[in-house]
């Protein structure tokens, strides 16, 4: 007996919690015969009636109305409603011509960012050619000094180690 008590109070609960979040979340000229606060005192202190109450009288009869059908974008039979119209709205990501103009942007910042990798690698490509002339130049160079200062005229006798 205990296990169908919790269990009727763990759905009453739920009833109460979702009902309220309904209420909540109705708008103000949508709901019927009260005012939502009264709805909440009904919902909240006359459990578990008061949910089911909600449900019979207090909720907006959202599938009669056609305005809301529009907003939920859906028909009584689950069929999607297209807005009709030069007034339509559009997503953005439904919107051809501002999925053109996002590509097209897109397009050309990559090319940008292509256009500027490619140019910083032949700069560093120049640098790094610069350094290995001037690396060979210095090379030669040091080589040449290194070669004269150890060559030895051949007008002085080798130094006698024992002077």
């Amino acid at each position: 007996m205990g296990r169908l008590l919790s269990l009727l109070a763990l759905a009453d609960l739920a009833l109460i919690v979702v009902a309220l979040i309904d209420c909540l979340s109705a708008e103000h000229y949508e709901i019927r015969t009260l005012p939502r606060i009264a709805w909440i005192f009904i919902i909240v202190l006359i459990s578990p009636i008061g949910p089911m109450v909600w449900y019979m009288a207090g909720r907006p009869d959202r599938m009669l109305d056609p305005e809301l059908e529009l907003e939920r974008g859906l028909r009584q039979d689950g069929e999607p409603v297209e807005p009709s119209g030069p007034g339509r709205v559009l997503a953005p990501d439904d919107d051809p011509e501002f999925l053109r103009q996002l590509a097209a942007r897109n397009r050309d910042r990559e090319e940008e960012r292509l256009r500027a990798w490619e140019a910083d690698l032949r700069r560093r490509e120049r640098e790094l050619r610069r350094e290995r002339e001037r690396g060979r130049d210095g090379e030669a160079g040091r080589e040449g000094k290194l070669g004269r200062e150890c060559e030895r005229p051949a007008e002085e006798p080798p130094a006698d180690p024992k002077i």
